[in-house]
């Protein structure tokens, strides 16, 4: 087994060598070319008057010269090419099937605008090939960059404030949060959600904390990314985005939903704040379960439970279901009973709505009656 695994690496050894002898050979008549054609382009224009073997020694000599230019240089190309194509194969490894469409969109439509351009190049003599050549290589290399570039936005817009769907980058905090998976079950919230690599790694980070509370919240955002991507089978998307060193979290995520014109999906109310005043759209969990919590208006009767001391002197707390907070006036002597309160007033807050209460006997002796 050892005799036969030696002779394919032989073998394959072998046939290395052989390619690179071939590729040496080819690059060196190619060079022979290049060079007897530049020397008869120099000597059409007639500078120096010489004889015809003259003329035939000059082509052997520029030809025998950049052949063996080429075929010396030959080595560093070929590691260089193959750089190159390693550097592609990993590239296109990493591409989706429709970025990969996109980037070969691209690349035909720079090497089109190219040959259009080059037409006119082509009846210069010597030069004209190599710079067509140039021309199409950097309108090639252009197209698929700024195809790539675009290939988070739109594929058509439409006027009059059309809408179109737009991904949407996740937050460290509204994974951790939870809730996304109810809200996505529910059908409430669709399309392709992107988790930039850096907030996969701040999540797996706080799981492997030696805190146990934040432990456990990095351990159960790993798993809400788990249900989104098994059960509900949402479209996550895993971006890696190169980030200066020492920058913040919050700031690495607003320059890539920039960058992927992506709005960003967060329970971070600083984090809309400063979004809101870059440009960059917010959809905030905490601001739609505020959005859909039951409105109650001023005398409304309710039957809270108190159950604490207020800021205020004689107030008492009590707490719908949903949560929203519930200041009792006179509610303090009431902590730990069950009682009938009648709404007074409500404040709408960054946090949520507040409601002011008084309890119902009281309301009705200072002359508030429910409607």
């Amino acid at each position: 087994m050892g005799i036969k695994i030696k002779n394919k690496q032989v073998i394959a050894g072998e046939l290395g060598n052989v390619a690179n002898n071939i590729i040496r050979v080819t690059f060196s008549a190619v060079g022979g070319v290049t060079g007897f054609t530049l020397m008869r382009t120099i000597i059409s224009f007639e500078v120096v008057n010489i004889t015809e073997s003259l003329k035939i020694i000059a082509y052997i000599v520029a030809a025998f010269l950049t052949a063996l230019l080429f075929y010396s240089t030959a080595n560093i190309l070929i590691d260089w090419i193959f750089k190159i194509v390693d550097k592609l194969e990993n590239i296109i490894k990493n591409m989706t099937l429709y970025e990969l469409a996109i980037s070969a969109a691209g690349l035909v439509i720079g090497l089109i605008a190219a040959n259009l351009i080059s037409i006119p190049l082509y009846k210069l003599n010597a030069v004209g090939i190599p710079i067509s050549l140039i021309i199409n290589i950097l309108f090639g290399c252009g197209g698929v960059i700024i195809a790539s570039g675009k290939r988070n936005e739109p594929l058509t817009s439409f006027k009059n404030n059309a809408k179109f769907e737009r991904p949407k980058v996740i937050d460290t905090s509204v994974i951790i949060d939870g809730r996304l998976v109810d809200i996505i079950r529910a059908g409430f919230l669709d399309g392709e959600f992107i988790v930039p690599a850096f907030i996969l790694e701040e999540l797996r980070r706080i799981a492997d904390s030696a805190d146990g509370v934040k432990r456990n919240r990095g351990r159960r955002g790993l798993d809400v990314l788990n249900v989104l991507q098994k059960e509900l089978n949402c479209k996550i998307k895993i971006e890696n985005v190169d980030i200066a060193e020492g920058m913040e979290v919050d700031t690495a995520l607003l320059c890539a939903a920039k960058k992927w014109n992506a709005k960003v999906l967060t329970i971070d109310f600083n984090l809309s704040k400063v979004a809101s005043v870059q440009g960059v759209d917010v959809l905030n969990i905490n601001e739609l379960a505020n959005a859909v919590k039951p409105i109650a208006l001023p005398g409304e009767e309710m039957i809270v439970q108190v159950i604490k001391d207020g800021k205020e002197d004689g107030q008492g707390v009590a707490y719908l279901d949903d949560g929203t907070m519930i200041v009792v006036d006179g509610g303090k002597r009431h902590v730990g009973e069950c009682i009938s309160v009648m709404v007074t007033s409500v404040l709408q807050t960054a946090a949520g709505r507040l409601i002011f209460a008084k309890p119902k006997c009281n309301a009705e002796k200072n002359g508030i009656v429910s409607v």
